[in-house]
């Protein structure tokens, strides 16, 4: 390699790494201000956000459901046909089946809350690509900051991506949500959706939250 073309790819790596840091210092600097202006604020960016090409093809946009100070926040993966007509999340059959599980942890209204990592329904209700779920991810950890619950249960292996973490089924682990952010359990246990069609894990499901009721009973 010649001394110029050194010097070419090490100006390159300069720019590269330049670069990578201002996108990082951007995206704390979005997440900050979505986190100081409150729920309203961060709704309402929400509502606004037309950052990829979900916003073309929704109906609604759906953003939360329960309560604005919980215990526990559970997260799911993107809203599907019912919750894109309504705008409220889980509120088909899967919500149905999580709102037996919310009976069987003896959670009040004001302990819990449900959210989606997207906040619009892919096409044909299909798995949201890396992209949508990195470009969302602000109004999710803005959403878990407000929210400020003592543990988050997902829903799923697409909500446990937006973390960028690998848990087993029923495994907790604690897990910083951002940058000078605070460090929370997270607990994942399988889909409701998925618990539809797969009875014979139900028994296993209940048991997860047998384990870790210590978490939320405190």
């Amino acid at each position: 390699m010649t001394e110029n073309s050194k010097t070419e790819e090490t100006k390159t790596k300069d720019t590269k790494m330049k670069e990578t840091k201002e996108t990082k210092e951007t995206k704390e600097s979005v997440l900050k201000d979505l986190i100081e202006g409150g729920f309203p604020f961060l709704e309402q960016k929400i509502l606004d956000c037309q950052k990829c090409a979900l916003c073309e093809t929704v109906t609604n946009k759906v953003i939360s459901k329960g309560s604005k100070t919980p215990v526990v926040v559970f997260i799911g993966e993107a809203p599907g046909k019912n919750e894109d007509e309504t705008g409220i999340p889980f509120c088909g059959k899967a919500g149905k089946l999580l709102d037996k599980y919310i009976d069987y942890m003896e959670l009040k209204p004001t302990d819990w809350a449900v959210i989606n990592t997207l906040k619009c329904r892919p096409p044909d209700n299909r798995t949201p690509t890396k992209k949508e779920i990195e470009i969302c991810r602000p109004f999710l950890i803005a959403q878990l900051s407000l929210l400020n619950p003592k543990i988050i249960i997902l829903l799923g292996n697409t909500a446990e991506k937006a973390f960028g973490e690998t848990l087993g089924w029923g495994e907790v682990k604690k897990i910083q949500m951002g940058d000078g952010l605070q460090t929370i359990d997270v607990l994942k246990i399988y889909h409701p959706a998925a618990m539809i069609y797969q009875r014979s894990r139900e028994a296993e499901q209940y048991a997860f939250l047998d384990r870790w009721k210590c978490l939320w009973e405190e």
